[in-house]
């Protein structure tokens, strides 16, 4: 989770991943940002199958517009099925993306007023405008590693003002197979893979997470990406939210993150990163964008 600005830089230069770059990046550190692993060894894709002669989806053009930059990740503006125009709009990332440190393991913020900015980006990853927080809405990194930004503009006032829409969040769990991008507002840079499959507990050093989602290999995030929107190229829809890898084959330690089955038996899979899914927060979202985990389905951790 936690890999320095310099860090990154080497990797890319080592890195072989599969991924759309624009513009050059003006980015001064990233220490809380996520990984860039080593080379990885490979891994069979679950594809789902497709009916004789049914032609597959066509892909949509994933661009950079509604993703924003932090000062040390990366993240989006997010609309749940539910916001309207008028609602304050929200902005996703990491919960180990906050200011002052990582949420300890159990600790569930809600409601803590911030000041922090997001650089918004347009389609071309050009530099659209500045939005900032008015709180933190929702963060954690027990059992996912989210947070939630409620911002001082509405999304209809962020499309008056900067010609960017927001990115949609997928309300269903998604496939093993589904081709994704991971979007990274930070390097303004994609990551183009598959969803490999998921993981009953993914555990890294204190923290632990639950059905996270395995990217296929070619998803060789690096320093900066954390936080960034992982967007299913068929419909355009964000599903999770990119957030660790395992740079160097440890074992449960940090940067380091081991797979736990239902027995209890790990798994370790260097070079291999990981997102945590996202559609759980469409259940814990009312009227007016307001976060309130008393829903009904709402199985995010609570205070």
């Amino acid at each position: 989770m936690n890999r320095s600005i310099t860090g990154a830089l080497a990797a890319l230069a080592l890195s072989g991943a599969t991924l759309v770059s624009v513009g050059a990046s003006s980015a001064t550190a990233a220490t809380e940002a996520g990984q860039r692993p080593d080379a990885a060894a490979p891994v069979t894709a679950d594809s789902p199958a497709h009916g004789k002669g049914k032609p597959k989806p066509r892909p949509k053009a994933v661009t950079f517009e509604g993703t924003v930059a932090l000062s040390n990740c990366s993240g989006a503006v997010v609309r749940l099925p539910g916001s309207a125009d008028r609602d304050p709009a929200l902005v996703m990332s990491n919960g180990h993306c906050l200011g002052g440190g990582f949420p300890a393991p159990g600790e569930v913020v809600v409601d803590r007023p911030s000041s922090r900015t997001f650089t918004l980006l347009d389609a071309r990853a050009g530099d659209a405008g500045t939005v900032r927080a008015t709180k933190v809405a929702y963060a954690t990194m027990t059992d996912t590693d989210v947070s939630l930004y409620e911002v001082d503009a509405t999304y209809a006032e962020i499309k008056q003002r900067f010609g960017v829409k927001p990115l949609a969040l997928a309300a269903e769990r998604p496939k093993a197979g589904t081709a994704i991008s991971v979007v990274s507002g930070y390097w303004k840079k994609q990551y183009t893979c598959s969803i490999d499959g998921f993981v009953h507990e993914l555990r890294e050093g204190r923290w632990s997470w639950k059905d996270s989602v395995r990217y296929t290999p070619a998803c060789q995030t690096i320093g900066g990406t954390s936080g960034s929107p992982v967007v299913d190229t068929a419909t355009g829809a964000v599903v999770a939210v990119n957030n660790t890898g395992n740079e160097s084959g440890g074992r449960c330690t940090d940067n380091n993150p081991c797979e736990v089955d239902e027995s209890g038996q790990v798994t370790v899979r260097k070079g291999i990163n990981y997102a945590q899914q996202s559609y759980q927060i469409t259940r814990c979202v009312a009227d007016g964008n307001q976060v309130d985990l008393s829903l009904p389905g709402c199985t995010l951790p609570k205070p």
